[in-house]
């Protein structure tokens, strides 16, 4: 490993400083290099490649955006041994503290920035002898999805382009997720629920709006810090989606979460029927982690289909 990543960063220095972090996932060490420190994720699953592709792509578009901190990506490569390793920037990072309200703030916008660019080429092609503006790192998208495959945990999810919410979420969110648990569990109730619900998900947004956010798409509480200048993101699986996706996972910040959604709605106020969304969107992590982590997530999932059916 050592000689692989010494190549691969072409340095002669590197030592590892600090200590190992590691998620359910991947594991992470820092390292010393002749350019300064880095950090190196590692994960040794046949799949690795495509979700460290698909993370580096992520924080790319993030750091584009110009709107909340996340590190750097430096290069995703194969390991002689089965997997891939994500090289990054090293934050020196703590837990989420003093900056619970700021991270709301800037979360928000970076939801925003997606709108703000449509708004500013809407204006540019309705104003007579405004010249168009190709300055911009990003470029306005007007459709759902993301330019290559992300993962949340190490499931790959389908990112293809689609002009409809409601269809991308529930044929390339939910479905998937149903699919393998049908193939893994073969559980006929949860499959008998969902194929009551799917039929009311658009009822869950008539007469709303809803602009391409791009998203960090998997923010919980492990994938959010602070350093001494402000917050901090990052395992993110970004694709463009619904802004309201992004709050799903309970207690997301620990502690802080009131701090956080309060700052967080002072710019993007709760749409009618935001909780009832919410559960919706609460329904495919806790699909995900059944998926990744096994029956204890059923229950959940069960209640959450139950609830929705019965809101309607």
């Amino acid at each position: 490993m050592e000689t692989c990543l010494k190549e691969e960063l072409n340095t002669s220095l590197l030592t590892a400083v600090g200590h190992a972090r590691g998620g359910c996932i991947s594991q992470g060490w820092s390292y010393a290099t002749d350019r300064g420190r880095v950090f190196v994720k590692i994960n040794h699953r046949p799949e690795a490649r495509k979700m460290f592709d698909g993370e580096a792509a992520s924080l790319e578009a993030i750091l584009k955006t110009h709107t909340v901190k996340v590190p750097r990506p430096i290069k995703v490569a194969n390991i002689p041994s089965d997997g891939a390793v994500l090289i990054m920037e090293h934050l020196d990072m703590n837990p989420l503290s003093i900056y619970a309200a700021v991270l709301g703030e800037q979360l928000a916008d970076l939801h925003l920035h997606n709108q703000k660019l449509g708004r500013k080429l809407w204006k540019e092609r309705t104003t007579i002898g405004m010249p168009g503006n190709n300055s911009e790192d990003v470029q306005f998208v007007d459709q759902f999805g993301f330019h290559v495959e992300t993962c949340c945990g190490y499931i790959p999810q389908v990112n293809e382009w689609q002009s409809d919410w409601v269809t991308f979420f529930t044929c390339q969110r939910l479905q998937p997720q149903m699919d393998l648990i049908e193939k893994v569990y073969g559980d006929r109730e949860v499959q008998e629920l969902w194929s009551q619900l799917q039929l009311i998900v658009p009822a869950l947004f008539c007469d709303l709006e809803i602009i391409p956010a791009l998203l960090h798409g998997d923010l919980w509480e492990g994938n959010v810090a602070e350093e001494n200048s402000g917050p901090v993101l990052f395992d993110p699986a970004s694709f463009y989606g619904h802004s309201e996706y992004e709050l799903a996972i309970g207690k997301m910040i620990g502690e802080h979460c009131e701090t956080f959604y309060s700052a967080y709605h002072q710019k993007i106020p709760r749409a009618p029927g935001f909780k009832k969304r919410l559960k919706l969107y609460q329904l495919f992590h806790a699909l995900n982690n059944w998926n990744h982590f096994g029956l204890a997530y059923r229950p959940l999932s069960l209640k959450l289909m139950r609830h929705l059916l019965n809101s309607l």
